[in-house]
C-alpha cells in the first residue's frame, strides 16, 4: 500500500476549514499540521481534532516528510507562500485566484515546472461533472467551430453594507471580480483559451466601498471566437451562487451549469456517443462519481483527490495546475484594466489546454477513462 502523502494546512477560514475536513479524510493524504495567525482556532483544531498547530508558515515548512501544503490564506499572501514552499521541494495547492499579479502568477507557473513540482489553484467548478463533459464535447467537435461563449454568475454575498474583511478590500483580494467573477472567468479559459483583448469591461459597486459588486466585459479569444462575462454578487434574487456558460458554434449549442448540461446538436452537426440531433439533457448525476468523503459538493472533495493524483504524477497533465490559473489571473487582470481605462498591448499569454482523449469522462481525478 502506497504511503499517503503528509501535508500541511495554512489558513483556517471558510475555506480552509472546509479543505482541512476534506484533506483529512481524502484516501492518500494526512494532515500532520495546520498553521494560522490565531491561537484560538488553531488551538481548537489541535485539541479536537489532534492535528498539530504551529503558529509559524516556517516551522510547518520545515516538518519532516512534508510533502504539500494548501494555502488557504488571503490572496495577498499567495505569492510568497508558494514560493517558499517550492524552494523546499513541496507541492502546492493554493485557493484562487493564484495571485493579484499576473506577472508573477506566470513567474511561479514557470518556476513551478522547471522543479518539477505540482501547484494546483482551487478552481473547483473544473471538477464538476456536467463543466467536465462541456470541456469533452466541445474537443469532441460536437459544436463544429466555436464561436461565442457567454459565462455569467449571481449570488446575494452583499445585500448591505458589510464589515470590514479581506473580502471587502481590493488589497486583500477582495471583490466580485477575483472573489466571484474568477469561477466563470477561469471556465471560459478552459474552453476558449486566452483571450487576446479585452474591451467594454465596467466594474460597479452597489453596496461596497473598496471593491466591486458586479462586473461585465466583453472578450474576445484567438480563431474568431467573442465572450461575454456577467457577474453580480449583490442579486437578491439568487439564493445561492449561481453559475452558467452558454457556448453557441457552428454545429450546435451547449447551456451548462452545475445541475445539467443542455446540448442541441443542429442538422449539419454529428452527435457524440450518448447524444442525438436536436436537444439531449444530461444531469449532474449522471457525469459525477462518489466522493471519498462529501463536504459542500463532490467537486471540492474531487480536487483533493486530484491533488493526491498529481503528486503521484507530478509530470501531468492534472487539471487546475498553475500555468492555467495564470492564465486566469491574466484574464482578471485584462478585464481590470479595461475598466480602469487602461489599453494594453495584444495578449501574447497562451493558455494550453490539458491533453483530452475522447474516451475519457470528468470523474473525481479530473479526466477517467470512461466506463462502457
Amino acid at each position: 500500500m502506497t504511503e499517503p502523502f503528509n501535508v500541511a494546512l495554512v489558513g483556517l477560514g471558510k475555506m480552509g476549514i472546509s479543505h482541512l475536513a476534506i484533506a483529512n479524510t481524502t484516501p492518500g493524504m494526512k494532515v500532520v499540521a495546520v498553521c494560522d495567525t490565531s491561537a484560538l482556532l488553531g488551538g481548537m483544531v489541535q485539541k479536537y481534532a489532534n492535528i498539530p498547530y504551529l503558529a509559524q508558515y516556517a516551522d510547518a515548512l520545515s516538518l519532516p516528510g512534508l510533502d504539500g501544503v494548501i494555502v488557504a490564506t488571503p490572496t495577498r499572501f499567495h505569492a510568497d507562500m508558494i514560493r517558499q514552499a517550492m524552494a523546499r521541494g513541496i507541492h502546492v495547492f493554493c485557493e484562487k485566484p493564484m495571485t493579484l499579479d499576473a506577472d508573477t502568477s506566470g513567474a511561479i507557473a514557470d518556476e513551478a515546472a522547471r522543479a518539477g513540482l505540482v501547484g494546483q489553484v482551487g478552481y473547483h467548478n473544473r471538477f464538476v461533472g456536467t463543466f467536465g463533459e462541456a470541456k469533452r464535447l466541445l474537443d469532441l467537435g460536437a459544436l463544429g467551430r466555436l464561436r461565442h461563449i457567454h459565462a455569467e454568475a449571481y449570488g446575494p454575498v452583499v445585500l448591505k453594507p458589510a464589515a470590514k474583511t479581506w473580502r471587502s478590500q481590493s488589497s486583500e483580494g477582495g471583490g466580485c471580480l477575483y472573489d466571484y467573477a474568477a469561477h466563470p472567468v477561469n471556465l471560459m479559459n478552459w474552453y476558449a483559451g486566452a483571450p487576446v483583448t479585452c474591451s467594454g469591461a465596467q466594474m460597479t459597486q452597489q453596496w461596497s466601498t473598496d471593491v466591486d459588486d458586479a462586473v461585465f466585459a466583453n472578450l474576445s479569444f484567438d480563431g474568431g471566437v467573442s465572450g461575454q462575462v456577467s457577474v453580480n454578487w449583490a442579486d437578491e434574487t439568487a439564493r445561492k451562487m449561481t453559475t452558467k456558460l452558454c457556448l453557441w458554434g457552428d454545429h450546435g449549442k451547449i447551456t451548462v451549469d452545475r445541475q445539467e448540461i443542455q446540448v442541441f446538436i443542429g442538422t449539419n452537426g454529428t452527435p457524440p456517443e450518448g447524444y442525438r440531433k436536436g436537444w439531449t439533457i444530461k444531469y449532474i448525476t449522471e457525469l459525477t462519481d462518489h466522493p471519498a468523503f462529501y463536504l459542500r459538493g463532490e467537486e471540492y472533495s474531487a480536487q483533493m483527490e486530484g491533488f493526491v493524483a498529481a503528486m503521484r504524477n507530478p509530470v501531468g497533465p492534472y487539471v487546475n495546475d498553475f500555468a492555467s490559473g495564470a492564465a486566469t489571473d491574466r484574464t482578471l487582470s485584462m478585464i481590470r484594466d479595461s475598466a480602469r481605462g487602461v489599453v494594453p498591448a495584444r495578449a501574447t499569454a497562451v493558455l494550453k489546454p490539458v491533453p483530452q482523449r475522447p474516451a475519457m469522462r470528468a470523474g473525481l481525478f479530473g479526466w477517467t477513462l470512461k466506463r462502457a
